[in-house]
């Protein structure tokens, strides 16, 4: 059997989407699987032995430039690819009208979906031809997308142990070992300050008072910060200068470069951000905050995570903008978030 995952962003949900590979290769011994992917994202499963090949495409373009000739030509592109691929089942996990017409063009005839109420454009439902419904008690990201690709082989996937896979390559885990002896003897922390839209941020107060709690509460303890644009580069020295001695800004790196270093770290904070979900996977330590989205969707599950919801009656609002972000920031306490490190890593110590 032959299918195609269609999910080609954020970062985080790719990343939360892992354990549908692990499921369909227990269900189908044997089954080859294709993915769709974000092409600024595809270093990300390059490699990956639970994948037969990796599609990737300007999803974000096409998003923005639906109706441009060349938005219809990368399309055309990959309907003829698609199509020599000869899938049994399409599973469509981004719920768009831009994943719905890859689907729809995949030259597959079993294509499943998610039904309207639990898609993002409702113009997605008329381009597959099985629509699954998502139940109360499959909330979280992860249990959706398992449920979709359950539903046609009739596995219950709560009975299974599931789990995500990163690949790194040696010269990328030497890399990392390589940024770490640079480091003091301490814990080593990596704050993810830098956010997709507004209301996934925190302020630089926060990230600040958080960031000389830790350093004095943990001696020898390096802070590192991550960036991906210029504007969080710039952000992440002016946060470096306000925590000082004991924090640092990384060199930017690849996604897999970043995997290997979030994988040898001691604990990662950060908000409803792709960095968080990736050290969720890789086995590390997180304590994340939600503002705009919600934490019982999205945040890692289990003892090794803590996740704090803001308290604001809107909160999960989906927002990019908001007239009352500034409240909604100051909602997520430095107590709040220090409590949840001190939890992980001083279970003893009191706030």
């Amino acid at each position: 059997m032959r299918v195609l995952i269609i999910k080609p962003s954020s970062l985080g949900d790719v990343i939360q989407t892992l354990p549908v590979l692990d499921f369909l290769h227990q269900a189908v011994p044997g089954v080859e699987i294709d993915w769709v992917i974000e092409e600024s994202l595809q270093g990300l499963l390059a490699g990956h032995p639970q994948l037969s090949q990796v599609h990737p495409v300007p999803a974000a373009q096409w998003r923005k430039q639906r109706f441009s000739a060349k938005t219809w030509r990368g399309v055309s592109a990959l309907r003829k690819t698609l199509c020599e691929r000869a899938y049994d089942m399409v599973f469509d996990l981004q719920g768009d009208l831009v994943s719905g017409v890859i689907s729809r063009y995949s030259g597959c005839a079993d294509r499943l979906g998610f039904e309207r109420d639990a898609v993002l454009e409702p113009l997605n439902t008329w381009c597959n031809t099985r629509l699954i419904p998502v139940r109360r008690q499959e909330y979280h990201n992860i249990d959706r997308c398992l449920r979709l690709a359950s539903i046609p082989f009739a596995k219950d996937f709560r009975t299974m142990e599931l789990s995500g896979h990163l690949v790194n390559s040696p010269e990328d885990e030497a890399n990392a070992e390589a940024l770490l002896a640079t480091l003091a003897d301490g814990l080593v922390f990596v704050f993810h300050h830098g956010a997709t839209q507004p209301t996934e941020a925190w302020s630089e107060k926060g990230w600040t008072e958080l960031g000389r709690e830790v350093l004095d509460r943990f001696h020898d303890a390096t802070i590192l910060l991550p960036w991906e644009s210029e504007a969080e580069r710039q952000a992440a020295f002016s946060l470096a200068a306000a925590i000082g001695t004991g924090c640092r800004v990384l060199d930017r790196l690849s996604l897999k470069g970043m995997a290997a270093l979030l994988k040898k770290v001691d604990l990662v904070v950060g908000g409803d951000a792709g960095l968080v979900q990736m050290a969720a996977t890789l086995g590390t330590p997180t304590v994340s905050f939600y503002r705009g989205t919600l934490a019982k969707r999205s945040a890692p599950r289990g003892d090794a995570h803590v996740a704090l919801q803001s308290p604001m009656h809107c909160a999960g609002c989906l927002r990019a903008h908001c007239d009352k972000d500034a409240k909604c920031r100051d909602s997520i306490k430095v107590e709040a978030m220090l409590a949840g490190v001190l939890r992980l890593l001083a279970p003893s110590a009191n706030v």
